[in-house]
């Protein structure tokens, strides 16, 4: 979507961290590219690159539609239902 703007800001939270690691994967032994948290609710999964993609499924079960970059310096935040980037 070119040009799109997130229509979910009003549902970015600050949140505390479920884990420091995808957490999905922390409980499986399994292993992840890079993390993504979920800005309503704090729930640490891992991208679309991971094998597991459990910051997607995180999406796809509760419609939280707004994920920040959890890995070091990394501050941008992406709507899934938007397909954009946000800016907040």
């Amino acid at each position: 979507m070119a040009n799109a703007t997130c229509t979910h800001i009003d549902q970015i939270e600050v949140v505390d961290p479920s884990a420091q690691g995808c957490e999905d994967c922390l409980k499986m032994g399994d292993s992840w590219v890079h993390l993504r948290l979920c800005r309503t609710c704090g729930h640490v999964g891992c991208c679309n690159s991971s094998k597991n993609k459990h910051a997607q499924k995180h999406f796809n079960q509760t419609n939280h539609p707004v994920i920040q970059s959890f890995e070091p310096g990394g501050d941008w935040l992406w709507c899934y239902i938007d397909e954009t980037y946000v800016e907040a």
